[in-house]
């Protein structure tokens, strides 16, 4: 799990919490990365982290909403690195208000572009290139929130259940074009996205949540699982909390 040396990899959401944690991961074990997300500047301090670590890590500013955005991150790291053996999409936001009874259109729109078409744009940008090369993983960065009920909002549910549908139909289709398709159930991890709970967890809860290296981990293990292995789902809660309830966002 620890070697992925010869391996490139494109990291969708990487300026915070797990994306951040998982590009730094791969570059460190060989990889060389491709990074993106909405905010240029802790990009630049995470290509420098990188470096310092020996590993390879070039970045792009890229709104995952904007499909011409997300094109321009694919080709760039095409043009960069000749192949691309691996995805992960860890897009992700919310809004603290989440319930129907103050949920607005524009928020519900914000959420659903983000959170599900940034999926699908990034699912749509890579699969020409897998499918010329012949393989290739992608790794979406779910939520629990989307395989049970809780109380992180009817738009951020709908779109994380989304992202399960897109992830497992995407594999259907495309399997013998030798993509393969893993989703990653996350359950409370300590990451800014906590800030955007209508009430953020207390420090001692987030104390004994899981931290964003958990994610970066089984997001290695993916990756180093040779090509004729496919894992469909995995979901990772924190061992010292009770899981129901106890999601993500």
């Amino acid at each position: 799990m620890g070697n992925l040396s010869g391996q490139t990899a494109i990291v969708a959401g990487a300026s915070s919490g797990m994306g951040k944690a998982t590009a730094l991961a791969l570059a460190k074990a060989g990889c060389r990365v491709m990074a993106a997300a909405r905010r240029e500047e802790p990009l630049k301090e995470l290509a420098a982290e990188a470096a310092a670590a020996g590993g390879e890590l070039i970045f792009r500013r890229a709104d995952a909403s904007k499909r011409a955005e997300v094109d321009a991150v694919v080709k760039d790291a095409v043009d960069h690195f000749g192949k691309i053996d691996l995805m992960v999409n860890s897009v992700g936001t919310n809004t603290p208000n989440r319930k129907l009874s103050v949920l607005t259109d524009e928020n519900w729109h914000h959420l659903i572009d983000t959170n599900l078409n940034g999926a699908y744009y990034l699912t749509q940008a890579i699969l020409p290139q897998f499918r010329q090369q012949g393989s290739g993983l992608i790794v979406h960065i779910s939520s629990i929130s989307g395989r049970w009920t809780d109380a992180s909002g009817a738009a951020y549910q709908a779109a994380k259940a989304g992202v399960i549908a897109l992830a497992h139909a995407t594999m259907l289709e495309e399997r013998l074009n030798g993509v393969r398709v893993s989703v990653i159930f996350p359950g409370l991890c300590d990451t800014p996205i906590m800030l955007k709970r209508a009430t953020p967890p207390p420090r001692e809860t987030l104390d004994r949540a899981m931290q964003p290296q958990d994610i970066a981990d089984a997001c290695l293990f993916l990756a180093g699982l040779p090509a004729r292995t496919y894992v469909p789902e995995l979901i990772i809660m924190p061992g010292g909390l009770h899981c129901i309830g106890q999601t993500q966002t």
